[in-house]
């Protein structure tokens, strides 16, 4: 508890090192950085400037070639201060939620940016100061696709998780049929099969283990219809969906290879689900009756 509560006042770059997996992690940090403009949605705020303090921490994806001293080859502070600078000059807003979020999401259009961890705080509406925290991560943005006119648009895709009774049962074709008339991209998603799975005894080998037996899942689920596409990164689900087809997830690859990847245990397929929704932004999670995730995703559910 002492711990948490250490972090949960901590500078971000407290926070990002605490959360880090076991590999090395690059960092490049904002402190303290004042900048006066008018925020808010009580009526005291409107017409007033005030004050607004940033934190900001980047992760960033080491480079692959030496730096040889050049600042072409990193990702420069003054991104992150041309971010906030442009986030604050495009509207106004009311909530540093919102702000918050609109920085996140810029820095993270750096190629070089994995993880952002962003901090605000309000420096005159109280003896204190009062602000918000959040921590995105690259893989978290929507995903994307061509319309019509040529133009890139986000995708919210439905994520939908099936149990072994659901893809066992008869009407399953149908039920894929009901998706695929909602007119949205579709990712289904699958648990452990109902055959058992080797015990290793050992955490690590286990986890792969795990998650390798939900593939084997998917891949039976794929065998039942032909619409279904067994997918496992993030530039498969890219193309299947602009193709038009029925993904069925497979976890392994996104899963290994994330920074912040579930701390549930990889047989918690619904889990995995949940995770996968809230890093493609989907519209919605749907599950069956009588399973739940726990509270606080921003990602709405409802009940197949």
């Amino acid at each position: 508890m002492t711990s948490d509560i250490r972090l949960a006042f901590a500078h971000p770059e407290a926070r990002a090192e605490a959360s880090a997996d076991a590999g090395p992690r690059d960092r490049i940090s904002l402190r303290d950085h004042v900048v006066e403009v008018e925020i808010g949605a009580f009526q005291a705020e409107r017409g007033v400037r005030q004050r607004l303090r940033f934190n900001v921490v980047v992760e960033v994806r080491p480079h692959p070639a030496p730096l040889e001293d050049d600042v072409d080859r990193i990702l420069s502070y003054d991104r992150i201060t041309e971010a906030i600078a442009a986030e604050l000059s495009a509207e106004r807003l009311n909530l540093l939620e919102t702000l918050a979020e609109r920085v996140a999401e810029r820095v993270l259009h750096e190629p070089q940016a994995m993880r952002a961890f962003v901090r605000i705080e309000k420096l005159d509406r109280g003896p204190g100061a009062l602000g918000v925290e959040i921590v995105r991560n690259r893989a978290a943005q929507p995903l994307r696709a061509v319309d019509e006119s040529g133009e890139e648009q986000a995708v919210h895709p439905l994520v939908i998780y099936l149990d072994n009774a659901m893809i066992d049962a008869p009407n399953l074709s149908a039920r894929l049929d009901r998706f695929q008339s909602e007119d949205v991209p579709v990712i289904l998603c699958v648990g452990m099969p109902p055959e058992a799975v080797a015990e290793t005894g050992h955490r690590a080998t286990q986890r792969r283990i795990d998650l390798l037996a939900i593939e084997q899942n998917a891949w039976r689920l794929a065998a039942l219809d032909p619409r279904c596409v067994v997918v496992s990164s993030r530039t498969e689900i890219d193309w299947a969906m602009k193709q038009g087809q029925m993904i069925v997830w497979a976890p392994s690859k996104l899963i290994l290879d994330s920074t912040d990847s579930p701390n549930a245990s990889a047989r918690d397929g619904l889990a995995l689900a949940l995770w996968l929704a809230e890093h493609v932004a989907a519209r919605e999670l749907r599950l069956p009756e009588g399973l739940s995730v726990p509270p606080g995703s921003h990602v709405p559910q409802s009940r197949l």
